[in-house]
């Protein structure tokens, strides 16, 4: 049974999967078939290879699919025509002029794996690029949002230090209030008290012999 491997893809892990798979196509053999090859061959599932393949490597290699499957069709044709067998090799070892690519005499399914792999690294090298370029623009990103969380924290600090400053003012002007009211309170209380004794205090007045009188 096939392992199941959880690293990422490797670029060798790639051009297998690209390599077997273009071979079976060449040949006329299915995609399964390549997968359960590749799969065998890198401690893989089919199924992942298949994944692999259709989500990621296949978009890179859509011109060596398109020669590819010109073989197949050449190698079924001629497979069909006993009388052409002299030409057989020649056709499928060389490229279309149709598909718009140059005959090159004494090419292989290795000749083109290699053309396979040199664009691939091209590929592999543009796309390297562009990550570069993107991690050097997620850097700068990041170094102005350390610049700007520094910022807040200071911006924060100062207004946490206004906060306290008015609590302490608030309750230095509560605590004032508080004593004013007992003040008042208190003067209200002594003053009401007062007019009571001066209601029952007793009053006298003088009389027309000038003896002091009772007053009710």
């Amino acid at each position: 049974m096939t392992a199941v491997r959880q690293d990422a893809w490797s670029v060798e892990d790639d051009l297998i999967l690209a390599e077997v798979t273009l071979r079976h196509i060449r040949e006329g053999g299915t995609q399964l078939s390549a997968f359960e090859e590749v799969g065998e061959r890198i401690g893989r599932t089919s199924a992942a290879c298949g994944f692999r393949w259709n989500s990621c490597v296949r978009k890179k290699y859509e011109e060596a699919i398109s020669i590819a499957k010109a073989q197949r069709q050449k190698r079924s044709y001629y497979k069909k025509q006993p009388s052409a067998a002299g030409l057989q090799l020649a056709s499928l070892t060389t490229t279309d002029d149709d598909l718009g690519y140059f005959k090159v005499d004494g090419a292989s399914e290795e000749t083109l794996s290699m053309d396979a792999v040199i664009r691939f690294l091209r590929q592999w090298k543009g796309t390297v690029q562009e990550n570069s370029r993107q991690l050097k623009m997620l850097e700068k990103e990041l170094r102005e949002k350390d610049d700007e969380l520094d910022q807040l924290r200071v911006l924060n600090e100062r207004l946490s230090k206004q906060v306290n400053a008015v609590q302490t003012d608030y309750r230095v002007v509560n605590d004032d209030y508080r004593a004013l009211i007992q003040i008042m309170d208190r003067a209200r209380r002594l003053s009401f008290l007062n007019e009571e004794e001066e209601e029952n205090k007793t009053r006298f007045k003088m009389d027309a012999n000038g003896n002091l009188e009772r007053m009710e």
